[in-house]
């Protein structure tokens, strides 16, 4: 089994979704993340924000932050799942590799944790 790397991924939903359907978006992403060897590690919920620019004539979005180690191939998965989920407006992904990276990855899924709890 190789090593698992460290990943952060953000991404943003549509405004429109109730609360309830916003929650059942995050644990679909949650449920794809760990389906694909993914190791949850914590998140952050950052809540609806304005945007930079309109996406498909939305001027806000819901944005959540998740920190994961999961392994390289499972990647290429989340990423599809993202794609044809029409309540995902966007998203990125971010791989920690060097040991500053790490810690400083290890250090802001630390700080979400707190304030999750």
């Amino acid at each position: 089994m190789s090593k698992l790397k460290h990943y952060e991924t953000m991404f943003i939903l549509k405004p429109t979704l109730t609360e309830e359907e916003t929650k059942a978006q995050i644990d679909l992403v949650k449920s794809n993340i760990e389906k694909n060897g993914g190791e949850i590690v914590s998140f952050e919920d950052m809540g609806s924000r304005q945007l930079a620019y309109e996406i498909q004539k939305n001027k806000r979005g819901y944005y959540f932050v998740i920190y994961f180690k999961g392994e390289p191939n499972g990647i290429l998965e989340i990423e599809r799942q993202y794609r044809i989920n029409e309540n995902i407006m966007r998203f990125i992904f971010i791989k920690y590799e060097s040991k500053k990276e790490v810690a400083a990855w290890t250090k802001m899924s630390d700080e979400a944790a707190k304030k999750a709890n």
